[in-house]
């Protein structure tokens, strides 16, 4: 039985419809119930911020997809941490055989935000004793729909990118390798698969394709546009560190890790274009 968090998010919903066409027994944990019966699954009711309905959930589990959302302008600690870590340990006690954490590429120490928190989440599964494989993602296509991956209005694809190329990969690739690793047997301990599209592309390519006006915005005037929103100094601060490692090509470079697990090449910007269009409208907030 496989355990997948964070099945209602951008991730899960390609997840869950992955398990289920693969005919694997597994259930989902929502937050919200009239959100799980959409899912058309087995599922219950928790959250990570309670880790005995995390437990609970675990019953009969032996494997586990480990996803939440991501960095918040919270002070101290951010949350994600601490909800993974609990459920880390809930895994452990359980006996889960095998766990799946979705990361984020190159985590390390002196990274910020979610890539620091998912560092942080790793070191503690390392030294869980859990056989366990980690799927490190560069951006989502998706964040181009939601508005997470940009500071601009009025559909303009606007910030501080320079000409820095991006392998952008499309969460529904992301849930397809999950969904290999968690239905085939459980790897050796300390699996890392970092994950990317298939190009890398620039910011004012992905605006073309999008029939967007593309600005590139200097940090300082990036940096007004997010305070502007309310987001503290601090926050502010470490988005433009993130910013400025995708402008420099930090998340440039091309890898074959989804086509090497799953038998097929990931989708291009196009082809993610194509399967979405239909179903929602480009805006960046």
């Amino acid at each position: 039985m496989i355990l997948v968090t964070g099945a209602t998010g951008t991730i899960g919903r390609h997840l869950v419809r992955a398990l289920d066409d693969a005919g694997a027994s597994f259930r989902a944990l929502v937050r919200d119930e009239a959100k799980g019966r959409k899912l058309g699954c087995d599922f219950v009711v928790g959250d990570l911020d309670e880790p005995a309905s995390v437990s609970a959930a675990l019953k009969g589990v032996d494997r586990l997809l480990l996803n939440s959302g991501g960095a918040l302008p919270v002070p101290g600690p951010q949350p994600m941490v601490r909800q993974q870590i609990a459920a880390i340990d809930a895994a452990r006690t359980a006996e889960v055989a095998q766990l799946v954490k979705v990361s984020a590429w190159q985590p390390g120490p002196e990274a910020k935000l979610s890539v620091r928190a998912h560092w942080e989440i790793e070191q503690h599964l390392h030294g869980s004793g859990l056989t366990w494989s980690t799927l490190q993602p560069t951006g989502y296509m998706q964040n181009f729909f939601t508005g997470e991956g940009g500071f601009a209005g009025d559909n303009t694809v606007a910030g501080p990118y320079g000409e820095g190329r991006v392998a952008y990969i499309d969460a529904y690739d992301i849930a397809a390798c999950a969904a290999v690793l968690l239905t085939s047997d459980p790897e050796d301990a300390g699996t890392v698969h970092p994950l990317t599209g298939p190009e890398a592309l620039t910011h004012r390519e992905i605006a073309a394709k999008l029939g967007a006006p593309f600005r590139d915005l200097p940090p300082a005037e990036a940096a007004e546009d997010l305070r502007a929103r309310g987001l503290p100094d601090w926050f502010v601060t470490d988005l433009l560190w993130l910013y400025a490692d995708m402008a420099s090509g930090g998340m440039s470079e091309v890898i074959p890790t989804v086509r090497e697990l799953t038998g097929r090449a990931p989708r291009t910007f196009d082809e993610f274009l194509a399967a979405n269009r239909s179903s929602t409208t480009f805006r960046v907030e």
